[in-house]
């Protein structure tokens, strides 16, 4: 092995630690082909010494993000991390979404701030609807994500976002499109079933393969087209809005599940185009 790459993993003793091993392993292994050592190193410990980090499985940051946020800010500048430390500490915080959407990228209807019952009943109006989805802005696998339906008291919440809770989640699905090395590399669909909004495994969400059609495609090009740094890779999440149109819901650039079990390739590719950037 010639390259030695660092791949951030949950911290020690975290209860993600025997799913992201699970995970990695296609990784690792798709990596040695390539011709790169890829070693499991918890997040919180920051840089090592390996030629460059690869942040893919920095699962948990969520729940330390004073420290998470000043890991990359410090992070050092001869020691390439992927996706680039500047990026990350942008996607940390969902309000990169008021950004997206004032380049021009369709969104999700959403209310970016206090979640109270002022603003919530304020919500209900504004986005003509009987249910609405509140999740902190920083947040990752629904954590402290809830429904509030019409009337019903809300906990109150500092840094929230507000959002219609659209049909689509549990009929056509979410959709998630993935950029590796610049360029789209597969779809997935994720439909949560059994009455619940959640599309996460653990909440019965249904995960399919999907070809992606042109309005898709072209959603997820000018959300790719509008990050503020090139990224390695990137999960790009769409859903349909009460006006029929597909819009973005999330960029999950920090550590999107590739589902390498629908795109057993997803490895390789990324193994190949972390090799190019290297060069």
């Amino acid at each position: 092995m010639h390259v030695r790459v660092d791949l951030l993993m949950p911290v020690a003793g975290s209860p993600y630690d025997a799913v992201a091993a699970d995970l990695a392993v296609p990784f690792v292994t798709a990596f040695t082909g390539a011709g790169v050592a890829l070693t499991p190193r918890p997040w919180d410990l920051g840089p090592g010494d390996a030629d460059a980090t690869l942040a893919l499985f920095a699962w948990g940051y969520h729940f330390d993000v004073a420290r998470w946020e000043a890991l990359l800010d410090a992070w050092p500048a001869d020691q390439p991390l992927f996706n680039p430390p500047a990026l990350l500490r942008w996607n940390t915080r969902k309000t990169y979404l008021q950004e997206l959407a004032t380049a021009g990228v369709p969104i999700v209807p959403s209310h970016f701030g206090r979640a109270d019952d002022a603003s919530v009943a304020a919500a209900f109006d504004a986005f003509a609807c009987d249910e609405l989805v509140v999740k902190p802005q920083v947040s990752a696998g629904s954590h402290h994500t809830v429904r509030i339906r019409r009337g019903e008291a809300v906990t109150p919440l500092g840094d929230a976002i507000l959002q219609p809770l659209l049909p689509a989640i549990a009929e056509e699905g979410e959709l998630s499109l993935f950029a590796i090395g610049g360029r789209f590399s597969h779809a997935a669909r994720k439909v949560a079933t059994g009455g619940d909004f959640r599309i996460q495994p653990q909440f019965g969400g249904r995960f399919t393969r999907y070809d992606p059609d042109a309005e898709a495609m072209a959603v997820f090009d000018a959300a790719l087209a509008a990050l503020p740094h090139a990224p390695l890779y990137a999960r790009i999440d769409l859903l349909r809005r009460a006006d029929g149109r597909l819009a973005l819901i999330e960029v999950e650039a920090i550590e999107p599940d590739l589902y390498s079990d629908l795109a057993p390739d997803a490895p390789h590719r990324l193994a190949t185009a972390l090799s190019e950037a290297l060069r």
